[in-house]
């Protein structure tokens, strides 16, 4: 249906009662069918805007033959449809991520319908989702749970507007949260791990397995040190898909986050640890038990090399503040090799689809690397430096 004719108004005793400044703009048309609509567009001079915006939208609407008349979906029919043609198409932790915030949105809004949803909903959301509880007691969820749900919701809604349920998408404000130090695997700490912490480590035995587990956990850390990959995707890597002579890796686009076939290098100090694990496996990276016994292990085996990282002195600790994760060897391959290789292929190793995320990277690399004796030392602190070292008699041996 067609809309015959749009304009603006006001209604008079709404004018009467509160004045044109206090009074509310609206949107009106008739469709094609002769049915009358309109569209609460605000008070005052913004409100008059907001119509005579609407107003031209709906004009160009109709020169283009694309106008719809508005519908009244139930918010259960979007969430039934976005399961149904969005979400088989992801990973079933994102699924369930989506899932989980689009019940959390109903459940704090009372949301029914979904053109209902605008900026003051989203923002009453936001006031009474950073009070529901958190995992500890006495604690609510932290800012970082908000903004994740923020995310979610807005990439579902964003679809609700492509399905033309919604006309607009509301204006999601950013959640402030507290500044992470970056952290990456340093040089000097993966010695240790290497050295102290894998001759510590077990692996659960599988049969035909020939190799220690400490060969297993070396493999694991210099394939993350040095080839920049994501965890889960060096546990799901096939025998049949590294090429030991060649030096190359692929990674398929049902293991890894992108989605797409990657050959990547491998450096010939990865090849040589892959090879220490045989061919019995065809996973050779795989851990065999529930993932979370293999952050449980790694966590301890750190412990006990005596790694014991700095943490803000603001965030409330835990076990896992003090020693590294695993995609902290992700940062660390990026930001040791950032200075050597150009933006695309480092890009490329790392298998983002936006440059934007590598960029993120890339400032990483450089806040990291700018060497410390670069900087300004004032004259009067170079000279004392200099009566130092001349009062230090030189060392006898």
């Amino acid at each position: 249906p067609m809309p015959k004719s749009i304009w603006i108004f006001q209604h008079r005793r709404e004018v009467v009662a509160k004045g044109e400044a206090g009074a509310t703009w609206y949107c009106g048309w008739y469709d094609a069918s002769g049915k009358r609509h309109s569209e609460s567009c605000g008070k005052g001079s913004a409100g008059r805007n907001r119509a005579e915006k609407r107003q031209r939208r709906l004009q160009a609407e109709l020169d283009m033959g694309v106008y719809r008349a508005p519908t009244k979906t139930l918010w259960t029919e979007f969430v039934e449809q976005f399961e149904r043609d969005v979400l088989p198409g992801l990973e079933p932790t994102t699924r369930r991520a989506y899932l989980e915030a689009l019940k959390t949105f109903a459940r704090h809004t009372g949301v029914t319908r979904i053109e209902s949803i605008d900026n003051r909903m989203i923002d009453a959301f936001v006031a009474r989702r950073r009070n529901d509880p958190g995992k500890k007691a006495g604690a609510t969820v932290s800012p970082a749970t908000v903004a994740k749900d923020l995310r979610l919701l807005k990439a579902a809604l964003g679809r609700a507007v492509d399905w033309r349920y919604l006309e607009t998408l509301p204006k999601f404000r950013s959640v402030r949260q507290a500044e992470k130090i970056p952290r990456f695997v340093t040089d000097e700490d993966f010695g240790v791990l290497y050295t102290k912490a894998c001759p510590l480590a077990r692996h659960p035995a599988e049969p035909g397995q020939t190799y220690k587990a400490e060969d297993w956990w070396k493999a694991l850390i210099v394939a993350a040190f040095m080839t920049g990959l994501r965890i889960k995707e060096l546990m799901a890597l096939r025998l049949e898909d590294i090429d030991f002579e060649r030096g190359t890796v692929i990674t398929r686009a049902g293991d890894n986050k992108g989605k797409r076939d990657a050959m990547l290098p491998l450096h010939p100090v990865v090849v040589e640890h892959l090879q220490r694990l045989g061919t019995e496996q065809d996973r050779p990276l795989a851990w065999p038990l529930h993932e979370r016994t293999l952050w449980a292990e790694w966590g301890r085996i750190q412990r006990a090399a005596g790694i014991h990282l700095p943490c803000s002195a603001r965030h409330e600790h835990t076990d896992a503040c003090h020693v590294y994760g695993f995609h902290d060897f992700r940062r660390a391959f990026a930001t040791h090799n950032a200075p050597n290789l150009t933006p695309e292929a480092l890009q490329r190793l790392m298998q983002h689809r936006s440059y934007r995320t590598t960029l993120g990277y890339i400032n990483l690399a450089n806040q990291v690397n700018q060497a410390a004796g670069n900087y300004v030392v004032p004259e009067v602190l170079t000279r004392a430096s200099r009566r130092g070292d001349e009062a230090t008699p030189p060392n006898p041996d």
